[in-house]
Parts: structure tokens; sequence; C-alpha cells
């Protein structure tokens, strides 16, 4: 294993004979049985019912030239809308452009492909979601993570 140079930010002085080293987020390596695990569970979820779902819909939508027309309009308007707010400095125009998006998003959101992909990433949000809390509830157990304080240890007191 090579040996890495990493930056600790000490926001107090431990002294020297204390070696407790305050690691910043970007210098954490994850081991790599912890990777391959993480890949691993990635590589499931892949997989599952709710991505697989979540892929049929995108493709329907992708493909069905109505709802790319919707969404294309709407992208339009949006820029419609900045360009009337920040250029032309037009109220009433912003209100009318916008009130024209609503009917434009109202039709997209009735076409029944469009509900059921927004379902689907619901579907996927909610799966990833659990994942990420039953992670952090194990580990938990083990060791409170959110309330834990930082104590000197006591060689270096």
């Amino acid at each position: 294993m090579a040996n890495h140079e990493h930056k600790h930010d000490h926001d107090h002085d431990h002294g020297t004979s204390c070696a407790v080293p305050k690691f910043n987020t970007e210098d954490i390596i994850v081991r790599a049985d912890i990777m391959a695990k993480t890949k691993e569970l990635a590589s499931m979820i892949f997989t599952s019912e709710e991505v697989q779902q979540f892929q049929r819909a995108e493709k329907q939508i992708n493909g069905n030239e109505r709802v790319q027309g919707l969404i294309a309009q709407i992208k339009k308007k949006q820029k419609e809308v900045v360009a009337f707010e920040t250029t032309f400095k037009n109220a009433d125009m912003v209100a009318k452009i916008e009130q024209e998006i609503e009917v434009l998003q109202d039709e997209l959101d009735g076409i029944p492909i469009v509900s059921d992909f927004q379902q689907s990433q619901a579907d996927i949000n909610y799966l990833l979601q659990t994942i990420v809390s039953v992670i952090r509830d194990t580990v938990a157990e083990k060791i409170n993570v959110e309330d834990a304080s930082v104590e000197d240890p006591e060689e270096c007191m």
C-alpha cells in the first residue's frame, strides 16, 4: 500500500504526545472491502424492480413525441420568463408566461406515462432513502455518530 500524505485540520492542540488526527472529509479513504460491498449493493439496486420500472418508464417518456414536445415548450417558456424577469423587467409578461407554463405542465402531468415515470422516480428515491436509513441506524446501534462528543484521550491530558 502506497503512503499518502493528508492535510489534517486541527482546531485544538493535542501537544506532542497525542496522535489523534482530525481528518477532512476529502481525506477519508474508504477501505477496499467496504467499497466492494458498496458496489455490490449498487449492482443489486440497479437490478431491482423499482429501477427496472424506472428505466421502462424513462424509455417511454423519451420516445413519446407529445411528451417531448410539451417538455420542449415548457423549457422554452421558462427561458422566456427569465428574459422578461431580468432583461425586460416586465412582470405582466412573466405572469402571463407562467400561466402558460402551468397549463402545459397540467397537460403533461395528465399523460399516464408521465405519472408512471414520476411514480417510478419516487419509488427509487424511497428505496435509496430506506437503504441509507437502515445503514445509518445499524451503525448507530454500535456507535452514536450524531451525538458523539470528542473528548481528549487520557494520554493527552
